[in-house]
């Protein structure tokens, strides 16, 4: 229906964005608001008025058995088609124009789930060769980009691992719990990351990971940490994890091989991974312009306001302050 109504506009066309459908994580469930027939058509800026006023009258009120119209109590009732330029589009979603360079500041304020959304999806036409290049550009992290955030997440993963150990020395075991969530979460985020796949936001974290080949068991070993009984039983699991990470990490060969074995916290009766000695072999294979940064890495990893990751202007105003120079 909407090709014909473009004509012979150079265009190009996709369903990428915002949507559960984009990430392949729609069910029933998510047609029940802000959903119905959708595509995103651009063209040059000086013909966005024009095209989007000639789909606003010819688009039928219904397609497949849906209204094209729809909306929620959030937001106006509008159509599925949306006509943009590919720049304008892509610096309101991504904080910059990936057609072209993209620098450092760029890859770290930009959110996970906005760079999901930007290379997953479909492409149904691309007459301006504009979107093959702009999703080829973003697929994945330069070296030293990836290589640092995944040194981020170790850290993150470094700065807690005794904690479940240590809330439950003291009695605290709603607090073990806790802390071996965030855990467990940073954990399934590095794997993610190591097998070069953008984490999504929270609602879908779990299904991208069971989606992702040989999670099974590492997942059950997560489960289990969490179902545990006691900051014994949890640590058992947690360091079975930790190993199967620090597999992972050496399959990867981005350092030299590291003792993947678990190991005590200092002196205290605590087992854990040493998360820092992956963030640090890391760190030492990258270019001393990256390794320079604030250990706080990309957005994701020091915010977790979805007011600032879910807003392009936000996420990199906080994340260039993170990182400017002391």
């Amino acid at each position: 229906m909407v090709q014909p109504l473009i004509g012979e506009v150079a265009h190009g066309a996709a369903l990428i964005g915002p949507g559960s459908e984009v990430l392949a994580f729609d069910t029933e469930r998510s047609a029940d608001h802000d959903w119905g027939p959708r595509v995103l058509i651009f063209v040059e800026p000086s013909l966005v008025g024009g095209l989007a006023a000639r789909l606003d009258d010819g688009l039928p009120e219904r397609f497949g058995g849906y209204p094209t119209a729809f909306g929620s109590d959030r937001n106006p009732v509008h159509h599925g088609v949306v006509v943009a330029g590919f720049g304008s589009w892509a610096r309101a979603r991504l904080g910059f124009d990936p057609r072209g360079e993209i620098t450092t500041s760029d890859w770290l304020g930009a959110s996970w789930q906005r760079l999901a959304e930007v290379t997953s999806g479909e492409v149904f036409h691309d007459g301006l060769g504009e979107l093959g290049r702009a999703r080829a550009n973003l697929r994945w992290y330069p070296g030293d980009v990836w290589r640092y955030v995944l040194a981020c997440q170790w850290r993150r993963v470094a700065q807690m691992e005794s904690f479940p150990g240590r809330c439950g020395e003291v009695g605290d075991d709603l607090g073990s719990v806790v802390v071996t969530a965030r855990l467990v979460e940073d954990l399934m985020r590095l794997c993610l990351l190591m097998r070069r796949r953008y984490p999504p936001y929270a609602k879908w974290l779990g299904s991208a990971f069971a989606r992702m080949s040989g999670s099974a068991e590492l997942g059950e070993m997560f489960a289990s940490a969490l179902s545990a009984r006691g900051w014994r039983e949890r640590e058992e699991h947690l360091c079975r994890a930790y190993e199967r990470v620090a597999a992972l990490h050496n399959r990867l060969a981005l350092t030299e091989p590291i003792d993947g074995s678990v190991r005590m916290y200092f002196d205290r009766p605590f087992r854990v991974i040493g998360g820092d000695r992956f963030a640090d072999a890391l760190l030492a294979t990258v270019g001393p312009a990256v390794r320079s940064l604030s250990p706080a890495g990309s957005i994701d990893q020091f915010c977790d306001s979805t007011d600032v990751l879910s807003h392009s202007a936000r996420s990199h105003t906080l994340a260039r302050a993170i990182h400017a120079p002391a």
